[in-house]
């Protein structure tokens, strides 16, 4: 159960950094990715100081060839890749009349071009030996809300890749974890001010601790191999 090489990416803050920490106490040794090295660099003494194991390297996930050294430097140094958790986004909200391309694209690029970066990355080494692909969606896949139009579809093609993934193979195990409002920096940057004042305002009212999530993350990681837990939702209760 314990001991499993995991890649973390988006680790430096959020429910990235949360699952590093779980997972480490857990007994996995814990590889993190972001563009954030400094933030990485503390993460991984703090996870030391508390008897876990860990590394990172700086990552941006919208670059295919950043990614494939990430996990290439991880299979170097430890020898597998055994879960690879797919967790870096941006939410950058706005309605589609502000036409913020930018925002749109970067959504695009990080949310899901990173994701599928991941897999690329990954699957050439779990294809013999097998391994488990964790994606971080959102509540965002399973509706679509005004002013999160862009973020949504990349949410649900997140949850569409992962069920095709699992689709076509048996030895990997994938798993989507849909967040609903949560504790992080998600909010903080881009889109239009007044939209995103507004959702900071709705995550900091009705938002769970990133632990939560994290906690399914272990749940799922901690199954033995030949069950495969597909998906799960967690949002706040007083949220609709």
């Amino acid at each position: 159960m314990n001991g499993k090489i995991t890649l973390i990416t988006g680790a430096s803050s959020g429910i990235g950094e949360a699952t590093a920490l779980r997972l480490a106490a857990d007994g996995h040794h814990v590889v993190l990715g972001a563009r954030r090295t400094d933030r990485l660099a503390a993460l991984t003494e703090k996870v030391r100081a508390n008897g876990g194991d860990a590394d990172f390297r700086q990552l941006d996930v919208t670059s295919l060839e950043s990614v494939r050294a990430f996990v290439a430097a991880a299979h170097e140094t430890h020898g597998r890749v055994d879960v690879l958790v797919n967790n870096a986004g941006v939410m950058p909200l706005s309605t589609l009349d502000k036409l913020r391309v930018d925002d749109w694209n970067r959504m695009i690029d990080v949310n899901l071009r990173g994701t599928l970066h991941g897999i690329a990355a990954v699957l050439p080494l779990m294809g013999e030996t097998g391994g488990h692909i964790v994606n971080v969606a959102s509540t965002s896949g399973l509706r679509v809300d005004p002013t999160a139009a862009v973020y949504c579809a990349t949410k649900f093609g997140v949850r569409a890749l992962s069920e095709g993934l699992r689709q076509e193979n048996t030895n990997i195990r994938v798993t989507i974890v849909s967040p609903g409002f949560t504790h992080s920096e998600l909010a903080d940057q881009g889109g239009d001010p007044e939209t995103q004042a507004a959702a900071r305002a709705a995550s900091e009212q009705l938002g769970i601790p990133a632990s939560a999530v994290t906690d399914a993350i272990a749940y799922a990681v901690s199954q033995p191999a030949a069950v495969d837990v597909n998906e799960i939702v967690v949002r706040p209760t007083a949220q609709t």
